[in-house]
């Protein structure tokens, strides 16, 4: 495992992207099998392991060490599995390989599981406890995305990116398929009917961009407030799959019932009453559930909205036009009324469409898809055939309330910020922030935690409501899991207003009133 945790320090350490393709085939090629394809589902968020919660890992330090201590070591480093692996006394530093610690992680029962970790750091150097720590949280965050691995693959062999994104979702690590493909063997088979394909992705534009365009090159239609999704029956076998390729078929039984076509579609997963598109937090009550209870089938009924598509009736689309992909959708039958064709938008010049966009039908519409009339359906994101044209961000001023360290290479900064706005004469928060600065302004938001701070409670700090901070944010729904009644999507912090009083900060009242 010596190997694995000098790769993820040196790729956390790499800001480059093609240095890190280059650490990461590198790697690949030089470790053997099957210790390279456990690594790369790792990176890639695909090794499923038993999961180690924090507070295992509290536990067996309290075993260990002063909890003083270690809680001042843990302000102090801001990352768990990093303070772990530096205060782990053993004079130990094993080549464990790392097959070896994802069998320990994959097969140990709940009851051994604390003795059996405790064991394996007892065995390991002070990087390898941070990389085998690493991979027992899930938590990588390296700055690899799961298509730069497969680019670092692609530079071993023959199979293309595209190749290899086509067939990706239907192998299991370690990937010993892949990988003799890859080294000039047989293409493998995939596992399942009803394969993912890699979702076509749009890039953000704006106005001033779009006028080096002609707009008779174009169709638009409205991007909606839901999920991005592939919905696919293949000879009967019927999926859901998010845009990454998760089966989330299963907290979906109505839609996946009303599939019936044959192919595959992309589109925008909803719920929907009638003609009415209800909110993003109608549609949030649906996610991540195992079971559907009758009661909520009928109160929030999901409807898939189609984009595009990609197979259809055993012919694979991807490579004809937009225009023709279109005109085959308009005279489908899709099988069902949960299913509807996403209407094109009526324009002849860019400002035709920055006036339907200021003026959407729906407050569930987040703003306008723009995409060539000639472009295939390529997987991922290409620059210039699909445009996403968002409405304008909701903002609010709000007080900073608390703050926390960060992580990896963070964890030397408080860098997520909690903010709350006024409620009487109190400030009750209603959000989470951790983007949307500089690194210049990180320096100068943590100097104001540590100048400000009126209490600790372990990596957070409570901070003297001084401080205004303008979020911007892309929607809003009712929550009665919040205190303040009201959730964010997306919150980023625009601005930092240092020239504003925090008693002109905005009222909870204001933040209700935007609610759809």
């Amino acid at each position: 495992m010596r190997a694995f945790a000098n790769l993820l320090e040196r790729l956390a350490f790499t800001p480059a992207r093609n240095a890190k393709l280059r650490l990461l085939t590198h790697y690949l090629q030089a470790t053997p099998d099957p210790d390279r394809g456990y690594a790369l589902a790792a990176l890639t968020g695909d090794l499923k392991l038993r999961a180690v919660t924090p507070g295992l890992l509290r536990g067996l330090m309290a075993e260990r060490i002063d909890g003083q201590l270690f809680a001042m070591s843990y302000d102090f480093v801001g990352d768990l599995a990093e303070t772990i692996a530096l205060l782990w006394n053993t004079d130990r530093d094993e080549d464990v390989p790392l097959r070896e610690a994802v069998a320990l992680l994959t097969d140990t029962g709940r009851a051994r599981l604390p003795a059996a970790i405790a064991g394996m750091l007892d065995r390991l150097g002070p990087s390898q406890r941070l990389a085998f720590l690493k991979l027992a949280t899930g938590n990588m965050r390296v700055g690899l995305s799961a298509r730069m691995a497969r680019m670092a693959l692609a530079a071993m062999g023959a199979p293309e990116v595209k190749d290899l994104e086509e067939i990706w979702h239907g192998l299991t690590p370690p990937y010993q398929p892949l990988f003799d493909w890859i080294a000039g063997g047989a293409r493998p088979e995939q596992a399942a009917r009803a394969p993912f394909r890699p979702v076509m992705l749009s890039t953000p534009v704006d106005l001033e961009q779009l006028q080096a365009f002609d707009p008779a090159d174009y169709v638009a239609e409205w991007k909606w407030d839901g999920i991005r999704v592939q919905a696919i029956n293949d000879g009967g076998t019927r999926r859901l799959y998010s845009r990454t390729g998760e089966d989330i078929g299963g907290a979906f039984p109505d839609l996946i019932e009303a599939l019936n076509f044959e192919g595959a579609l992309d589109g925008e997963l909803l719920v929907r009453r009638d003609r009415d598109v209800a909110t993003f937090g109608d549609l949030q009550q649906r996610l991540n559930r195992k079971t559907v209870s009758r009661d909520m089938l009928d109160s929030h009924p999901a409807a898939l909205r189609v984009y595009d598509v990609m197979i259809w009736q055993d012919r694979d689309l991807r490579d004809l036009p937009h225009r023709e992909r279109r005109a085959l959708l308009e005279g489908a039958d899709l099988g069902s009324d949960r299913i509807d064709l996403s209407p094109l938008l009526p324009f002849a010049t860019w400002d035709d469409l920055a006036a339907l966009r200021a003026d959407p039908p729906s407050p569930v519409i987040e703003g306008v898809m723009i995409k060539r009339r000639d472009s295939p359906y390529v997987g991922g994101r290409p620059r210039g055939p699909w445009f996403k044209w968002k409405r304008d961000p909701m903002v609010v001023d709000a007080v900073m309330l608390y703050a926390q360290r960060g992580h990896g290479k963070r964890s030397g900064f408080y860098s997520d910020f909690t903010f709350g706005l006024w409620d009487g004469p109190q400030l009750v928060p209603v959000g989470k922030a951790y983007f949307g600065f500089t690194d210049e302004e990180l320096r100068e938001l943590d100097r104001f935690v540590r100048n400000n701070t009126t209490e600790r409670f372990g990596p957070v700090r409570s901070v003297a409501p001084k401080l205004v901070l303008e979020v911007a944010f892309e929607g809003l729904n009712a929550s009665a899991r919040h205190k303040s009644g009201v959730a964010m999507r997306f919150p980023r912090i625009s601005r930092i207003r240092w020239d504003k009083p925090a008693a002109e900060a905005d009222r909870l009242d204001t933040l209700k009133a935007m609610i759809p």
